[in-house]
């Protein structure tokens, strides 16, 4: 079993940065693909950002992309998100996961373990 624990969520201005992490426990995530979702109030959790098991592919949500950037260190069996020029409609609960495999898309289908969350608050 893999458990996830985000961190790095907090009440940040429109413009600001923050950088979330993602900690992972029980085994070894260095060959699982991993990525972060998002879930605002009153609406369906989204796809963000993924990365391969090496860190040399990464994709992102259109409404993401730019801003953005998911990262890896095997080493210390973490991710990373870094969110630049956020805007309130980032809002939201993050949740880090992972696949049980090396590649994975942006459905919530592939991947198998979740974390509890980190909330990233965006004031105007």
């Amino acid at each position: 079993q893999v458990q996830l624990v985000e961190s790095g969520g907090g009440l940040v201005q429109a413009g600001g940065s923050l950088i979330l992490s993602c900690a992972a426990s029980g085994r070894t995530v260095s060959s699982y693909a991993m990525a972060w979702f998002r879930q605002a109030p009153g609406k369906e959790r989204e796809f963000a950002a993924t990365i391969n098991w090496s860190g040399g592919i990464t994709a992102y949500s259109d409404s993401v992309k730019g801003r953005f950037t998911i990262s890896r260190d095997n080493a210390k069996n973490t991710i990373y998100l870094r969110l630049n020029s956020l805007k309130p409609e980032d809002t939201a609960v993050y949740y880090c996961a992972a696949a049980n495999r090396p590649y994975a898309l942006g459905y919530a289908s592939q991947y198998s373990y979740w974390g509890q969350g980190t909330q990233v608050t965006v004031s105007s």
